[in-house]
């Protein structure tokens, strides 16, 4: 049991980080105080504890502690220790991928307008970061439709010889077969420019003036273009809150119920709403609304490449504000305030940003309640002893048995587990073989499982009839793997919807379930993201694999050479109509690699 009296005893007044261990050593929780022996001696009073953590420091086997200089250091350290060991008990976001910006090249005559993730190589400017891929999309609709930019692939920009369908649904000028000049499409980029930088009003005043001298100089079609872009950006400037041309905050709002947490965050840029999105951070110690905003907003800024805006507007008071601003400040290079003193629209923005959180959490929590219930009903149904809390569901996508992915999806309680999804490229079979296919997934899968990867499932729902189950089951009976329920899940003579047949393989019994079945849902839930994510997988294998060069599987023909090749013949076509003697030719190619070429590329 942990002495937590002389631990006590040896631990410093000065500012740092612990981090709390159980008996085996596992990570628990990290924690920054300004003064260590205070905070720590917090967790050991007699009274005054939650319950929740009163569970945590009952698991507590050891503490090990780190002085820093400062407190704001600690804060830094505490959110690098938390990312890489990510400690069950503290507040935890989900991993996300970077945020989507609107990118505008730079280096072409007529400047391509597209949604952009990842790093930023391309020559160009980068707007945003916008919330979600829907906000980006929603402002390049408006884009193309006010402004008429290009979205194009240079690839394909090149090599158009007649306008496009963006052409002909006004959505674009044709700048590929010089229906515009580069002046005009230069004056619409700018304005585009303008726009995303928050200079609607100017934008309005210049196409204003354009349009009374395209009146007065009876130019009518290109006034009435001009009228109509006025009117676009006057309805999108009803439809924003915005406090000016420089606005450049972030605002929270918090919510909490039964347990579970919600922060709601509008991001506002250059004085317009981007958008808005909700986070349902887990915690497990039962914190206030300011205590988890003050565990939220260091996670979700320090330490990665998320954008700091010049202000933060929280609906709640944070703890350790000095040390916080101080470390958001040092990240952004600038200085960064937070408040939650507000008046006026800023209260009104809070205001919006906390209904929001509230909103959020009430529908979720309603949506896992409705789930738990489904869960309920499927153990009725099946007639089992505890409760099946994790589910997964294999599919099998192909088109005519070319690029063959299986899928594996993972549902729990809490809804779909996409962490744990699993994608599967199946070889060496016979094209078309679901059978075969759905027989190497599983074998890849519980091989995996067996071998302490990830979690058994309690029950493994397969999409197809009595063949694929069958096929499951020596695949799971040959792997020794115990304790799974199958269930084959087909389709009806009609395929649709709510006429499946279960077959339950535990029990040799077929179940036709009621269509309106909270059991039967739950399945067809699971069944119906397994078909998607199977989908998905394959369209990107068969997309890649029809994007590769023939050159690219040919042994000793590296980059270098296809560059070489290509440069040489001008094209695959008059590679593959070339003799031996004139791949030969090309510099770097031996006589039996263009013999090799000429074959890979001659096969029936």
């Amino acid at each position: 049991m942990f002495d937590s009296k002389r631990f006590l005893s040896t631990v410093t007044r000065k500012p740092g980080v612990y981090q709390m261990f159980d008996a085996d050593n596992h990570i628990l929780y990290v924690g920054k105080a300004k003064n260590l022996r205070n905070r720590l001696a917090s967790y050991f009073r007699s009274s005054g504890l939650t319950t929740k953590t009163m569970a945590l420091v009952q698991k507590i086997g050891s503490i090990e502690v780190t002085v820093t200089r400062s407190e704001t250091e600690a804060l830094v350290l505490e959110q690098s220790l938390i990312k890489s060991q990510r400690p069950p008990y503290n507040v935890m976001l989900k991993d996300d991928k970077g945020y989507p910006y609107i990118f505008l090249s730079s280096s072409d005559t007529f400047p391509r307008i597209a949604l952009h993730r990842g790093a930023k190589r391309k020559k160009g400017r980068y707007f945003g970061p916008f919330p979600n891929a829907s906000s980006v999309r929603d402002s390049l609709n408006f884009l193309q439709k006010t402004f008429r930019i290009r979205s194009c692939e240079d690839s394909v920009f090149r090599n158009r010889s007649r306008p496009c369908l963006q052409y002909q649904i006004d959505r674009c000028t044709a700048p590929c077969v010089d229906f515009i000049s580069p002046d005009e499409y230069r004056q619409d980029v700018r304005h585009a420019e303008m726009f995303l930088t928050g200079k609607s009003d100017n934008i309005i005043r210049e196409l204003a003036d354009q349009m009374d001298e395209s009146s007065r100089a009876l130019e009518f079609e290109k006034a009435a273009r001009l009228r109509d872009q006025i009117s676009a950006l006057r309805r999108l400037q009803a439809d924003q809150v915005a406090e000016g041309d420089t606005g450049d905050v972030d605002v929270l709002g918090v919510a909490t119920e039964g347990g579970s947490c919600c922060v709601h965050v509008l991001f506002i840029r250059q004085g317009r709403i981007l958008g808005s999105r909700s986070y349902f951070p887990s915690e497990r110690l039962g914190l206030s609304q300011p205590e988890l905003l003050s565990a939220f907003v260091p996670q979700f800024y320090l330490g990665g490449p998320r954008e700091i805006p010049r202000e933060i507007l929280a609906s709640e008071a944070m703890e350790d504000l000095a040390p916080l601003q101080q470390a958001l400040s040092a990240q952004a290079g600038r200085d960064v305030v937070v408040t939650h003193r507000l008046r006026g629209r800023r209260a009104t923005w809070v205001e919006m940003a906390q209904q929001a959180a509230q909103q959020n959490l009430s529908s979720r929590t309603a949506a896992q309640q409705k789930l738990f219930s489904r869960f309920e009903t499927l153990q009725e149904v099946l007639g089992l002893e505890q409760l099946p809390e994790r589910l997964e569901c294999f599919d099998i996508s192909h088109s005519s048995g070319e690029a063959t992915v299986a899928s594996c999806v993972v549902f729990d309680t809490g809804g779909p587990v996409k962490s744990d999804y699993r994608t599967f490229n199946i070889e060496s079979i016979q094209a078309g073989d679901d059978y075969a296919a759905m027989g190497q997934a599983l074998k890849r899968r519980y091989t995996r499982l067996s071998g302490g990867e990830g979690k058994f499932p309690n029950i493994l729902l397969i999409d197809g009839g009595k063949g694929q189950v069958t096929q499951a089951v020596d695949t799971l009976n040959g792997l020794g793997v115990v304790g799974v329920q199958i269930i084959g899940v087909a389709k009806g003579t009609t395929r649709k919807a709510g006429f499946e047949t279960l077959h339950v393989v535990s029990t040799s019994k077929e179940l036709v379930l009621a269509a309106d079945s909270p059991a039967l849902h739950l399945i067809q839930q699971v069944r119906d993201e397994a078909h998607r994510f199977a989908i998905t997988g394959h369209r990107a294998r068969r997309d890649k694999k029809r994007r590769e060069s023939p050159l690219e599987g040919i042994a000793g023909v590296g980059p270098a050479r296809r560059r070489a090749l290509l440069r040489h013949f001008g094209g695959l076509q008059e590679i593959k109509r070339a003799a031996v003697t004139e791949i030969e030719s090309v510099e770097g190619i031996s006589r039996k690699l263009a013999q090799d070429i000429y074959s890979a590329l001659h096969q029936e």
